[in-house]
């Protein structure tokens, strides 16, 4: 294993898997989008999951409402510093920058998207992509990537991982605003697919100018050997 691949916040071994996640998470982020434009009421599928999950009691409320604080921005802030400070205490600096820029495009991304699709819940509220499930599934991603780097999972393990956070983490928040009525499960769908798509997208950019800059350097001082040799 080369330095180059122990220091990458997306391990090589996954890259093509994950390159093809995005690329599918992107399009049903599209396709969703298009279906719903504009729209300000629930699908079937929304309307047969949400009867069922909407209205929980205590203590479900209770934890759905804990769980939905984590992505607003007084919830939010802590866990983003948090990490990031970890990821410096591992020497990890592009990790350190994919928390940051992974979640930070993640949540821009969905908020965007927002303004365009044009759906609305509980009158002129916007409500896809679920910016929430976007954030809870970007941040599990940035983990589980650090993660695997650091234990050197190969590819299948790693990617179990990777999907297995992200899952956990998306069906979670997901079902936090399903169950108190901020948003469809379409909605929810959208935001955790936005995170599948932009952050190895992220990730996969951070390695490549890492890289360059790196490289750089070492291509500077081969050429001023070549000329002291001539």
């Amino acid at each position: 294993m080369t330095r180059r691949s122990t220091l990458a916040v997306v391990p090589p071994s996954l890259r093509a898997w994950l390159g093809l996640i995005a690329a599918l998470a992107a399009l049903v982020v599209v396709v969703l989008g298009v279906l719903f434009a504009d729209d300000s009421e629930p699908g079937r599928v929304d309307a047969r999951i949400g009867s069922a999950l909407y209205g929980v009691g205590p203590p479900w409320r209770h934890i759905a409402l804990a769980t939905d604080f984590l992505g607003e921005p007084g919830g939010a802030a802590p866990l983003v510093i948090g990490i990031m400070a970890v990821c410096l205490l591992l020497r990890s600096p592009r990790a350190a920058v994919l928390v940051v820029a992974g979640v930070g495009l993640t949540v821009g991304t969905a908020t965007l998207l927002k303004s365009v699709v044009g759906r609305t819940i509980h009158g002129e509220n916007l409500s896809y992509p679920s910016g929430h499930t976007a954030f809870a599934t970007a941040l599990a991603l940035v983990v589980a990537l650090l993660a695997t780097g650091r234990l050197g999972l190969g590819r299948t393990a790693g990617t179990w991982l990777v999907l297995g956070a992200a899952l956990a983490a998306g069906a979670a928040m997901g079902w936090a605003q399903v169950a108190l009525g901020a948003h469809y499960p379409t909605d929810v769908l959208g935001g955790w697919c936005t995170a599948l798509a932009v952050v190895p997208a992220t990730g996969w950019l951070i390695d490549r100018t890492a890289d360059r800059m790196t490289d750089r350097p070492v291509d500077r001082m081969a050429d001023a050997g070549r000329r002291q040799r001539l």
